[in-house]
């Protein structure tokens, strides 16, 4: 069977959206929520997305989707069978409710791992980068996690779900991520218990340290619950957007590749090859000699603070 990735549809209605919500907010109250320099920052590198999406992830998906389908759910006696020697999976409907689960579940730690594995952190800060949260930063989306992304969803396909159910799923996950970068949106009661929603991740685009490293779901905050990543906006805490270390320039290269110089100059900090692996692979802010923190760190520091 054959399926089209949802964001094919999805793009003409993320510029609409990005439209009409920069409409809106300069004509009421949020006149200060797009910044137009950036803005043409983010359309950009969610341009250069949309072209490289389809020559780079999706290929690459499809090509390595069926090749781990066809590997490891063989055909015997005519009944294709998965590893654990199970018939594979179908196109039922409870196919594709247990699919999208075990897809949010893999967004789950593809995007934690993004956080915690700095030169994974390299790719992803492009979408932190801006200190505007609008649906506009949505699509500021880094290039080069097009080339591993994939690569964290490969045991779908080994278990026995068809790759062109997972891809169409993984859009189905994009079109939820792009509309939570809102800041219309109020909590939602009963519905926050469940889902990731607006306001859970404006938490997740926060600097503020007591915010960082929060709310890595998809569609579901069930695992940031249960894996204590989980943390509800304080309405008392005024919110600040962006990165500790930013960028500082609207040029979409040095938005895009920043990350990875600084982490060259700072594996020249010392000769110890252990330290220079940590510069590459350990998580963000990482130093050798406490010239700068991990997010865990700062929060410790922070709660001893709160604590004096």
């Amino acid at each position: 069977m054959d399926f089209t990735s949802p964001l094919v549809y999805g793009v003409p209605c993320f510029l609409g959206l990005i439209l009409l919500e920069l409409t809106y907010s300069k004509t009421h109250d949020h006149k200060n929520l797009y910044n137009w320099k950036d803005l043409t920052a983010s359309l950009t590198m969610g341009v250069g997305s949309a072209i490289l999406g389809p020559l780079i992830k999706t290929v690459f998906s499809i090509v390595l989707f069926h090749f781990v389908y066809e590997f490891f759910n063989p055909e015997i006696d005519g009944v294709r069978t998965n590893i654990m020697g199970w018939k594979s999976f179908g196109y039922a409907w409870y196919v594709w409710l247990l699919c999208q689960l075990a897809d949010d579940y893999t967004y789950y730690w593809f995007h934690r791992q993004n956080h915690m594995v700095r030169a994974l952190w390299a790719a992803h800060i492009v979408h932190h980068s801006s200190d505007n949260f609008n649906l506009g930063t949505a699509v500021r989306n880094g290039w080069f996690t097009l080339l591993y992304k994939p690569l964290f969803y490969m045991w779908m396909p080994a278990i026995g779900f068809p790759p062109e159910m997972v891809v169409v799923c993984l859009g189905i996950e994009a079109l939820w991520q792009f509309q939570l970068h809102s800041v219309y949106i109020p909590k939602m009661g009963f519905i926050e218990t469940i889902f990731n929603t607006h306001t859970m991740h404006q938490v997740h685009h926060a600097k503020n340290v007591e915010y960082m490293d929060k709310n890595h779901g998809g569609f579901l905050n069930i695992f940031d619950r249960i894996f204590g990543t989980w943390k509800p906006l304080d309405e008392n805490i005024e919110i600040q957007y962006g990165v500790t270390h930013a960028p500082n320039s609207y040029n979409p290269w040095v938005i895009l590749t920043h990350e990875y110089k600084d982490i060259w100059n700072d594996t020249k900090k010392s000769k110890n090859w252990y330290h220079k692996f940590m510069y590459i692979f350990g998580p963000p802010g990482w130093s050798h000699d406490g010239s700068t923190l991990t997010v865990k760190q700062m929060q410790r520091e922070l709660k001893k603070q709160k604590a004096l």
